[in-house]
């Protein structure tokens, strides 16, 4: 049973954090466009008996703007990245609940930095009804955005619900063990052996784990979840200072991928999708991306010439989220 998300018991409802107003200021002096200012709240919703936690962004105008469900990352550091994602569709006029799932960021579960490709699920599913079961915002004009893992997620939700209105999967995971498998059986194979090592041991002995990422030339110290050249690094430059985060997950995690597959209902998504891919993305194979596309009958591809990681800072937000807010103009407003 899933609970609207509410304000935090410290807050008010829809009460302005410091700093998190944003100001309308002369061209040239912020990297940010701006059409409007806005607010957030922190807000709280329930989901498989654990708190998850996100916040919501609301534009002074229009009165009454579509809303944009946020989330994604494959674990921790990079999800705090969107951050930035809904500050620029707020500013530009959309209503954002940006979400962490269970067991990842602010939001309640242990293991932490556990991954499920289920519970994530899940976890979507609570917010949308969470957000429908309130009366303040409007949701007759609902988008999911998902990133990795969420971005294949949202393909599955939307397919089970003709409300949605337009989807953005950007880099997505459309199947875990495709994911796994394309490092090479020998990997794949090291990966489900520490999942059910996890599994085993955990009762007794505590959570076996393995890196969130590693660098290719780290592989031969046990599999992460995600392994390219520039991953770890990446990785350590979002974690903020005072952030409670570390660079191990439960090997459960890689088995969890391994039995997660595409979704078989995805042809029957029938509102707009947008798909996001990099050309340089050495994570996220830009040739799955492409074949999801073409199975949607109403999706578009956008290849932007970009790494994986460059999605989360500098020109590469600022390309998927001008691309991203051209589509939702077209596809949402009346």
């Amino acid at each position: 049973m899933t609970s609207p998300p509410t304000p935090d018991a410290d807050r008010d409802t829809l009460t302005t954090d410091e700093g998190s107003r944003a100001s309308v200021a002369p061209s040239g002096r912020r990297r940010r466009p701006s059409r409007y200012e806005f607010s957030s709240v922190r807000m709280t919703f329930r989901s498989g008996g654990e708190r998850c936690v996100g916040r919501l962004y609301r534009p002074d105008r229009p009165a009454e703007p579509p809303l944009v469900v946020l989330s994604g990352g494959l674990l921790g550091a990079p999800s705090s990245g969107l951050d930035q994602y809904a500050e620029r569709l707020a500013a530009a006029g959309y209503a954002v609940f940006r979400f962490d799932v269970r067991h990842t960021g602010d939001s309640d579960g242990d293991p932490r930095n556990l991954l499920s490709p289920a519970r994530q699920r899940a976890d979507w599913e609570a917010a949308i009804a969470g957000l429908r079961g309130r009366g303040d915002v409007a949701t007759e004009r609902l988008v999911l955005w998902g990133t990795d893992l969420a971005g294949g997620t949202v393909l599955d939700v939307a397919a089970d619900d003709p409300r949605i209105r337009a989807v953005v999967s950007q880099t997505p995971i459309l199947s875990g063990r495709a994911f796994l498998r394309a490092r090479g059986l020998a990997s794949f194979a090291r990966g489900v052996f520490a999942g059910v090592r996890d599994l085993v041991q955990s009762p007794l002995l505590g959570v076996h784990d393995v890196a969130v990422a590693s660098s290719s030339r780290d592989d031969d110290r046990g599999p992460a979840l995600v392994s390219s050249p520039n991953a770890s690094r990446t990785y350590r430059e979002f974690v903020p200072d005072d952030a409670d985060w570390t660079n191990r997950t439960p090997g459960r995690s890689l088995l969890a991928l391994a039995r997660h597959t595409a979704g078989e209902d995805r042809d029957r998504i029938s509102c707009p999708t947008l798909f996001v891919g990099g050309t340089r993305d050495d994570v996220v194979a830009l040739e799955g991306i492409e074949a999801a596309a073409d199975s949607i009958p109403d999706a578009t591809l956008l290849r932007l010439p970009v790494d994986h990681f460059d999605l989360y800072a500098g020109d590469g937000v600022e390309q998927a989220v001008g691309h991203g807010l051209a589509f939702l103009d077209t596809a949402v407003e009346p």
